[in-house]
């Protein structure tokens, strides 16, 4: 695995084959959240979409930690902060960036994701949590909502009644029930997170890139629709993919019983 950045920045930037791969890197901190990081993360984000090359990301934590959520005492947060402006500028195109992702992106948690920093996980395709993980929604302990989409995530992955038990008392979920009650994609031994991690990456970069993006699109757009609504707009997306190079690609290889090699993105 190739890096490209120096060992002690705050984001650390890796490449192994089609998959990148993005760690928070301040384990004394538990990978807070800083300005400085931010000032690395957004970017290699759009640098991964950007890259044509790359078909999947894995984001992960140094340390024992994945990542606190914002760090209090970082001069962006000095004598408490504008904090919605912090939101604005930080975590909101974080956010929306991630959910966007042309690739399918993977959260590797391996250890306390708390606050912003467990949104940030579930804002990913898929989560992947060692079992000695934890996840926490400390908001409230520090007088604020859940943010970094923490409001529109949560009812969506468990219900409503559990995201306002998660939400109100900032409750340390460990990894097991965050997989038991679906929070989670899978809850996997702690030695075993990084090369699952890696491996599930590598399945779906071989995969067609636009269909899984598109896939994503349409799960959640079709949460607020109705039936008949959804049904249309599957059949406007299949319309589409199904004029697509990967299509095509996907029924020569089943048809002549050979792996497909996907390129559409």
């Amino acid at each position: 695995m190739s890096a490209t950045a120096p060992a002690d920045a705050p984001l650390l930037v890796a490449r192994q084959g089609a998959v990148t791969t993005l760690t928070l890197n301040r384990p004394a901190a538990l990978n807070s959240f800083t300005a400085a990081m931010h000032a690395l993360l957004l970017p290699a984000l759009q640098a991964a979409a950007d890259d044509d090359t790359v078909r999947a990301v894995v984001i992960t934590g140094a340390g024992r930690g994945f990542c606190a959520g914002q760090d209090l005492a970082d001069p962006a947060m000095a004598g408490g902060g504008d904090v919605g402006a912090v939101v604005e500028r930080f975590y909101k195109p974080l956010a929306e960036r991630v959910r966007t992702m042309p690739v399918p992106v993977i959260a590797a948690v391996n250890g306390v994701a708390a606050g912003a920093g467990a949104n940030f996980a579930l804002c990913c395709d898929l989560v992947l949590a060692a079992r000695s993980a934890s996840f926490i929604q400390a908001f409230s302990k520090i007088g604020l909502v859940p943010d970094c989409g923490g409001t529109w995530l949560l009812p969506r992955l468990v219900g409503r009644a559990r995201a306002i038990g998660l939400a109100m008392t900032g409750d340390k979920l460990p990894a097991a029930e965050a997989d038991r009650i679906g929070l989670i994609w899978k809850c996997v031994d702690d030695e075993q997170l990084q090369a699952e991690a890696q491996a599930l990456a590598g399945r779906l970069a071989a995969l067609s890139s636009k269909a899984l993006a598109e896939t994503r699109l349409a799960i959640d757009a079709a949460l607020p629709l109705d039936f008949a609504s959804a049904l249309a707009r599957e059949a406007d997306v299949q319309g589409r993919l199904g004029r697509s190079g990967d299509f095509a690609e996907g029924v020569a290889a089943f048809l002549a019983k050979r792996p497909a090699v996907f390129k559409d993105r």
